[in-house]
């Protein structure tokens, strides 16, 4: 994706509605601006978590005046099932309770707690149980598109499971034979099912793909996604689009690799 094309959506993803309305207004695949969205919204809640955790007496003050959680996440564009963790014990309860309640709202017999808990997991697309199970499926369809590809080409590896045992950082696909991608020798896969960009693939490169280049060799990603036009990924690995591995007619097609 351009990098002026990138700025100007990622800039509009604000409240989970833009997504659909961006959806509409730009012609813009649905999914991808769930992924754009929620890469922005965990990195800003990320940023801003010491922030709000500061003023945590203040917003359980303004709660205890009949204020909804869900209003006041609106109001500080903090994902609301975040805020309500952090507020858990202010109003009284456990962390593990709260997490009860979030999964099961009908199980809290409070029953302000019980509509304000229903509705702030209702209204959160990306920390609540919903939505943490969203993100889980959509990796588990990463990695099974990734190793259907090989499978159609018979190419054999051992997956992250496989792995764990030996070894204490895993790509998602180590191959038993490397295979050559644009005329680049690959050891090893590992899918991701986000958009790369600057953030995400520094992110990446730090805690999964320079260890895999240190244990196993050269190596490619894939983002689903696709990824910032100008990324640079660390020295040994390969970047690919998801594009990539639609093509099963041709094994190899252009690719950015450093």
């Amino acid at each position: 994706m351009r990098v002026d094309d990138y700025k100007r959506i990622y800039s509009q993803l604000r409240k989970p509605s833009d997504i659909d309305h961006l959806a509409h207004r730009l012609g813009v695949d649905r999914e991808l601006l769930l992924v754009l969205y929620t890469q922005r919204t965990v990195r800003d809640a990320t940023r801003r978590f010491y922030i709000v955790k500061k003023d945590m007496k203040k917003i359980a003050r303004e709660w205890d005046r009949g204020m909804p959680i869900a209003r006041l996440a609106r109001i500080m564009n903090f994902p609301p099932v975040l805020l309500g963790l952090m507020m858990s014990a202010e109003i009284g309860l456990t962390r593990k309770q709260y997490w009860k309640y979030i999964r099961s709202p009908e199980s809290c017999h409070d029953k302000r707690l019980k509509k304000e808990l229903k509705q702030i997991a209702d209204e959160d697309i990306i920390y609540s149980p919903k939505g943490a199970q969203i993100q889980t499926d959509r990796g588990a369809w990463g990695e099974k598109k990734l190793q259907e590809w090989l499978d159609r080409r018979e190419i054999k590896y051992r997956t992250e499971p496989d792995l764990r045992a030996t070894h204490t950082k895993t790509p998602d696909c180590l191959l038993d034979k490397p295979i050559q991608i644009d005329g680049f020798k690959v050891h090893w896969i590992e899918s991701k099912a986000s958009f790369g960009d600057e953030i995400e693939l520094r992110k990446n490169a730090r805690r999964q793909l320079k260890p895999y280049t240190d244990l196993f060799g050269t190596g490619a990603v894939v983002y689903w996604f696709g990824y910032l036009e100008g990324v640079e990924p660390p020295e040994g690995v390969v970047v690919l689009p998801g594009s990539y591995f639609d093509n099963h007619a041709r094994d190899h097609i252009p690719a950015t690799h450093y």
